[in-house]
């Protein structure tokens, strides 16, 4: 039987041990799209003005990942490995901005409830884009629509670009992105409350 000697098999015993080292991953950060005090202030809303189903937001396929996917210098763009959202960055998105109407703009969310003959507005959103510039900025965007249901065709579509300027690191890039979701919900909020009352909704002007 052949025999190995000692100072050999404490070298292969070394670079094992060196080789579990560098494959061992490093800590995985992650992140939410929606602000701790909407989640808190998502059942409180007591006299809603208007009801809403928000349908399934599309996100470009680009930065539709598990890991968050951030700009570089010129035409780079970099996967980052761990940094993650919590979940599938379309239903980030949507969660973030429905409970922005329910938290900030007196917004009842119907979706996935059982609605029956009441009235509420459908609405719709497309995000066109999605960037991430750490240390320069969050941008978005949109575009979206908002009509009566049930039985009503009747729709305004819009489009919105906003962009947040963010400090750096990646808590600093959420907090951007979940200002802009922010001010996405309130362009969308303004034209939802009009149709719900039975007025005349119209684009807000800052909505692009």
């Amino acid at each position: 039987m052949m025999q190995t000697h000692p100072f050999r098999l404490l070298m292969v015993l070394s670079m094992i041990a060196i080789g579990v080292s560098g494959c061992a991953s490093a800590p995985v950060n992650y992140y939410t799209l929606v602000p701790s005090n909407s989640r808190a202030a998502m059942t409180t809303t007591t006299s809603p003005s208007f009801a809403f189903d928000l349908e399934s937001v599309s996100v470009p396929l680009q930065v539709d990942q598990p890991q968050l996917v951030v700009r570089q210098a010129g035409a780079g763009i970099a996967l980052v490995e761990t940094e993650r959202w919590i979940a599938p960055l379309g239903d980030e998105i949507r969660d973030a901005i429905a409970s922005d109407l329910v938290a900030s703009h007196s917004g009842e969310n119907l979706g996935g409830l059982p609605q029956g003959d009441r009235k509420l507005v459908k609405i719709r959103v497309d995000l066109r884009r999605f960037d991430s510039e750490p240390g320069v900025q969050a941008s978005i965007n949109a575009a979206w629509s908002v009509r009566r249901a049930p039985g009503d065709a009747a729709a305004v579509s819009c489009s919105s670009r906003i962009s947040e300027p963010v400090g750096a690191g990646y808590n600093a890039l959420v907090q951007g992105h979940q200002r802009a979701l922010a001010r996405l919900a309130a362009a969308i909020a303004k034209p939802s409350s009009a149709m719900a009352s039975g007025g005349s909704p119209t684009c807000p002007v800052d909505a692009g």
